[in-house]
Formats: structure tokens, sequence, C-alpha cells
């Protein structure tokens, strides 16, 4: 299952803040706008799920593009 998108990375061209949803979006091959509005939907509605906690650990652990 070789697709292209095996690595997960903070992503150098789809960025906001710091490449994390793009990076993931590109590892999904998502859009990258669809993968934003639900981690922000999910953050906002879960409160298992600490949204800006989760983000700044992505943003440390996944590696730059």
């Amino acid at each position: 299952m070789a697709t292209g998108r095996d690595k997960l990375h903070r992503s150098s061209s789809n960025r906001i803040i710091a490449g994390v949803c793009g990076g993931i979006a590109q590892w999904l091959g998502w859009s990258p706008t669809t993968v934003r509005v639900l981690y922000v939907i999910v953050s906002i509605l879960s409160v298992a799920f600490p949204g800006i906690l989760v983000y700044l650990i992505l943003w440390i652990a996944m590696p730059q593009d």
C-alpha cells in the first residue's frame, strides 16, 4: 500500500499556523480545508478532545516537510 502518503509530516505549502492540518490532509489525501473544519468541529463538540493541546503536541512531534 505505497501511495506516497506513508509518512505523516507537517506541510510547508498548506499551512496556516504550523502546517499540522495541512500535513494530515496530505497524508489522508483530503482537502486541507476539510481537515481544518473537522478538527475545529471535533475540538468544540468534544470535551475529551482538547484541540489546542493536541495541536501543540502534533506541532512538536510531527517532522517538517
